[in-house]
């Protein structure tokens, strides 16, 4: 590795970060996966590279959609205690801030850890709350919290799911997401529970356009009050779609390692991040789920850079354009935006 490609990554990985799309199923430390399999009959491998080929996306493993959320099944048998749901909600924020993360949106669905064991879901959501929290605060890392739900599960679920993050506004919940399978599910049934919601004072998020085409975002926006959208990278198949969200000024939550991992993406360098920028569409970096993908946010700055050829310089306004998107009240956000500002100064380092 040249002194060069050395000095931009040590750059790059000491930067001041903000992510808006992480989320903590998709956040487990392969050491800890590892661990737990090996003091529980989990059905996993005990070995570890046995283990990393099922959990974790590897070099020369098919891009597919069906192999990357395979990935999720594998790890379905985790989550068996609060001691453990627990754990991994702090580790998730550990190592984000050990990747010079300073303010994070982190997004988990209680639904999927309650499962194994029938958890009560406003149980688990308060292990991850407060197990979180305080991980942030030793940290110093700002920290807040978007609950999801699934598109292809009951309305009834998702209701008993934003009431409880509605009643935790206080305890660091900002946001609703929806996930799941926009192709065969356009989440048209959940319309009242998220213009409730909005009501309620939570910000709203939508995975849309990942694996359906650019109306996912029209109907995220017009039908669910999307202010971010998750992924959104087949927007541009619809120049009307297109200049509906840059005129609602809706902010895209793209997770380039995920998207080509998933088979979205042929490869980064037909990634379409660039040309979303050039159409003036509000664009942020996020890792999606860093253990599946076996990266850091870090490791999504560097490949921006040199597989899509993007400058620092754009790497800083897509940093600011998150904290700018956070959904924080005004003044909190101008607080991180301040804090944000100092932090980056001398980046990106001035050419001799």
């Amino acid at each position: 590795m040249t002194d060069s490609r050395i000095e931009l990554e040590q750059e790059i990985r000491s930067m001041a970060k903000v992510e808006l799309h992480r989320h903590l199923e998709g956040s487990l430390r392969l050491e800890t996966i590892l661990e737990l399999a090996c003091q529980d009959d989990l059905g996993l491998p005990r070995e570890r590279e046995a283990l990393k080929a099922m959990v974790q996306m590897c070099p020369g493993e098919p891009r597919t959609a069906q192999r990357f959320l395979a990935k999720f099944k594998a790890l379905r048998p985790i989550y068996r205690s609060p001691e453990v749901i627990v754990r991994v909600a702090r580790e998730a924020v550990e190592d984000a801030a050990a990747d010079h993360v300073r303010y994070l949106e982190l997004r988990f669905t209680p639904a999927a850890l309650a499962r194994v064991r029938r958890f009560a879901l406003a149980d688990v959501v308060d292990w991850v709350l407060e197990s979180a929290r305080q991980a942030a605060q030793d940290k110093m890392m700002e920290l807040r919290f978007i609950i999801s739900i699934n598109r292809h599960e009951p309305v009834s679920l998702a209701e008993e799911v934003a009431q409880i993050a509605v009643d935790r506004k206080d305890d660091g919940v900002v946001g609703l997401d929806m996930a799941g399978d926009e192709s065969n599910y356009d989440g048209e049934a959940f319309m009242a529970l998220f213009r409730q919601a909005a009501v309620e004072g939570l910000g709203i998020t939508v995975h849309a356009s990942e694996w359906a085409g650019a109306g996912g975002v029209r109907m995220a926006l017009e039908k669910l009050g999307a202010q971010r959208i998750g992924h959104g990278i087949r927007v541009l198949e619809d120049r009307e779609v297109t200049a509906l969200a840059r005129e609602r000024g809706a902010v895209f939550e793209v997770c380039p390692t995920s998207n080509v991992q998933s088979g979205v993406v042929s490869d980064w360098k037909r990634h379409p991040l660039p040309r979303m920028l050039q159409a003036g569409l509000p664009v942020t970096l996020n890792s999606d789920d860093p253990a599946i993908s076996g990266i850091t946010l870090s490791d999504e700055y560097l490949s921006a850079v040199r597989e899509m050829g993007l400058s620092l310089v754009t790497l800083q306004g897509m940093v600011m354009t998150a904290v700018q998107a956070a959904f924080l009240p005004k003044r909190e956000r101008r607080r991180i935006e301040v804090e944000m500002e100092a932090a980056l100064i001398g980046f990106p380092p001035q050419e001799p």
